[in-house]
């Protein structure tokens, strides 16, 4: 089969609220109206009730309790709410098959967007909110495909499990992968081109081929959450660390080693949607 009949399905593609769409948008807009935003936010009580649950839990520390969308921009600031939003808006489009476990899925994906935040932080003009959601959303075509063509990929799900690399075993089987249908979707949701391309190149670091900055945070955060699900000491994380990625992205490493205690303990405060 090819990757358009995943498309195809027409019926089964996640769909997500306009609001969500505008705030995807917003990515590219420099000049966004923080408050026409919040106005419309408002507007979609469930949307709403999640991200004022989000807002007054615990991670967060508010000195007070954000009562609305307004209130959450003013004490959080506007990337909060939007990260909020656009989770809260992406896990609630997607219902998966029978026997996917969905929930330590997101939860695997909000700890690499955690991961990939904080990797931003030691790369040269790498937006922290931007790498937040790319690996938020890396994994996104995989969902996906367990929507549309669960069957088909049940081997490959199993040699996944056994060490596979997931990627090459799609290309194998499929002749394409979960990166090329995320990056797909990113495009018909219409995230900016550099999203794409981070979601589509999170892979090339295992590749002669050439990829940005962003897919290379998602690619070394993918393998910081693997290390700590591995329970690995920090020095094993340095002696494995795929050095070669690092240095292709520009990652300060002294800067990054110094702190790697830090990631064992990172939370994205979304795990609340999980609930």
């Amino acid at each position: 089969m090819s990757m358009a009949n995943i498309f195809a399905e027409s019926q089964t593609l996640p769909h997500i609220p306009r609001v969500v769409q505008e705030l995807i948008e917003s990515f590219q807009d420099e000049d966004v109206n923080v408050d026409n935003i919040s106005n419309k936010v408002a507007l979609d009580q469930a949307l709403t009730a999640k991200v004022l649950r989000l807002a007054n839990s615990a991670h967060y520390g508010v000195s007070r309790t954000v009562s609305n969308p307004h209130d959450a921009i003013m004490l959080l600031g506007f990337n909060t709410l939007r990260t909020m939003v656009l989770a809260s808006g992406v896990t609630s489009a997607f219902k998966a098959p029978e026997g996917f476990d969905q929930r330590q899925f997101w939860h695997d994906s909000f700890a690499v967007g955690a991961l990939s935040k904080w990797i931003a932080a030691y790369v040269k003009d790498c937006d922290r909110e931007t790498a937040f959601t790319c690996g938020m959303l890396h994994s996104i075509g995989i969902l996906l495909m367990h929507m549309v063509i669960a069957e088909k990929i049940k081997s490959i799900d199993n040699a996944v499990a056994m060490g596979g690399k997931r990627h090459s075993l799609e290309n194998s089987l499929l002749g394409f992968n979960y990166a090329d249908v995320g990056a797909e979707l990113a495009k018909r949701w219409k995230f900016p081109e550099e999203m794409q391309q981070a979601i589509l190149q999170q892979d090339y670091a295992e590749t002669d081929q050439p990829y940005s900055k962003l897919a290379g945070v998602i690619y070394i955060a993918k393998y910081l959450n693997d290390a700590h699900k591995k329970d690995w000491s920090d020095e094993q994380i340095i002696e494995q660390f795929p050095a070669s990625a690092a240095e292709a992205i520009g990652l300060d490493t002294a800067r990054a080693f110094n702190d790697l205690d830090k990631t064992s303990s990172l939370e994205s405060g979304l795990d609340g949607l999980l609930e």
